[in-house]
């Protein structure tokens, strides 16, 4: 059992340890054994450089952006996020149980299916409102609210349903509204879950390219660290050892959160999963 566990390990490690082996080697080292150990280690630190010095890829500019949209959007799916989900569970009513079928619904829906309509929509509403969504922080940020609000829901909703009521009934005794026994009794008993949620968002904002590509554009004004990535990928050059050295640097960041909240993360899972 501990051999197999360690097999599965190296295969889940694998992808990120071929990353960090490319990124201390030349181009043509890479083309010729990508999956050679590298030669010389300092390699690593001249790709490092290159990279961080390129005006193309402007590293802490994209990753100030990466960081802001990140940061925002994970703040604003929590608290949205809890709060839909506690009042789903606390109103009995038909129209709760359809909306709740509608999140969840939506979690099965492809991406690729509304690509073309989400662009079309955030025109016509930018047009409409007089506000720029698209190549723009807003807009990604609200794109971001709604792609990652169904599973957000889904999982604060099982773990909601197992708080006590009577916690809120004595809250609202004592004269607190339903805002105040929302933020000052329901939300902190949500943190094991919601470091969860945060965790499996933040992931997938920080490592995602399909989405700010489209709303943000390749060539746009504001660049995540992924579209920045691109940046060295060219119709008839590919700069493997950079493109490599810039996807470590973006890798690098969520892999310590990862390594840092991994506790919390098992924690939430396991509560959801009692409750």
């Amino acid at each position: 059992m501990e051999l197999f566990a360690i097999f599965l390990s190296l295969i889940v490690l694998s992808p990120f340890l071929l990353v960090l082996f490319n990124s201390a080697k030349k181009s043509a080292d890479i083309v010729i054994s990508p999956i050679a150990l590298p030669n010389n280690w300092g390699q690593l630190l001249t790709n490092l450089s290159n990279v961080i010095h390129n005006q193309n890829f402007s590293y802490f500019k994209s990753f100030q952006s990466s960081l802001f949209i990140t940061a925002v959007s994970l703040v604003f799916l929590t608290v949205l996020s809890s709060m839909s989900a506690w009042v789903l569970v606390r109103n009995k009513s038909r129209w709760s149980d359809v909306i709740f079928m509608v999140f969840v619904a939506a979690m099965v829906i492809p991406f690729q299916v509304v690509m073309l309509p989400l662009l079309s929509t955030f025109r016509g509403l930018s047009d409409f409102l007089g506000i720029r969504l698209l190549s723009s922080y807003t807009g990604i940020i609200i794109a971001y609210l709604g792609f990652g609000g169904s599973m957000s829901v889904f999982i604060l909703h099982g773990f909601i349903k197992g708080i006590p009521r009577e916690l809120e009934e004595a809250a609202w005794i004592d004269g607190c509204s339903p805002e105040g026994t929302f933020f000052r009794v329901v939300f902190p008993l949500l943190k094991p879950v919601q470091m969860t949620v945060l965790i499996l968002n933040g992931i997938w904002i920080w490592n995602d390219y399909l989405l700010p590509s489209l709303m943000l554009g390749l060539n746009g004004r504001i660049k995540t660290l992924p579209v920045a990535v691109s940046s060295f990928v060219g119709s008839y050059v590919k700069q493997w050892d950079l493109i490599l050295a810039a996807a470590f640097l973006a890798m690098i960041p969520i892999v310590i959160l990862f390594l840092c909240a991994q506790k919390q993360i098992i924690q939430g899972l396991v509560e959801g999963a009692i409750k």
